[in-house]
């Protein structure tokens, strides 16, 4: 297997992947009882010396759902019925994944409602009050 390049220039060496196949319950009829036909890749985030510690640190919070106990990154592939097809499936995931999870968030750029905006909002705020109030029983 060759190394995995991601985005932001992170290159994924192939000796950090831990790729095996094992028996697949999806298609193939009777040949899934005698192939091994799915494929699990492991990655640990947390041993991995292709991230700078502010990724890996990134990484830990974002993928922090998909991640074991040890910081490993568990992906499963058994789409297809050939292993090979099945190994291309699960690298394009961790490719888009990974990457997706280095990206840095955007920042937020603070904003005001315009004055019409303002307005507009009080105006419906009064209007409401008002089908509110009219649906009470008239006071006696």
């Amino acid at each position: 297997m060759d190394d995995v390049r991601l985005r932001r220039g992170v290159i994924v060496p192939a000796s950090e992947l831990e790729v095996r196949a094992a028996r697949s319950g999806g298609p193939g009829g009777q040949s899934v009882n005698t192939t091994s036909s799915k494929v699990e890749l492991r990655w640990s985030v947390a041993d991995s010396r292709a991230l700078s510690e502010a990724q890996r640190a990134r990484l830990l919070d974002r993928l922090a759902p998909r991640l074991t106990t040890d910081g490993v990154l568990i992906l499963q592939g058994s789409e297809h019925k050939s292993q090979h097809r099945n190994r291309e499936a699960v690298v394009a995931r961790f490719r888009a994944v990974v990457g997706e999870a280095l990206e840095p968030p955007t920042p937020r750029r603070r904003t005001r409602p315009s004055r019409s905006a303002k307005q507009r909002r009080l105006q419906n705020k009064r209007h409401r009050g008002e089908v509110k109030r009219l649906r009470k029983p008239p006071e006696a």
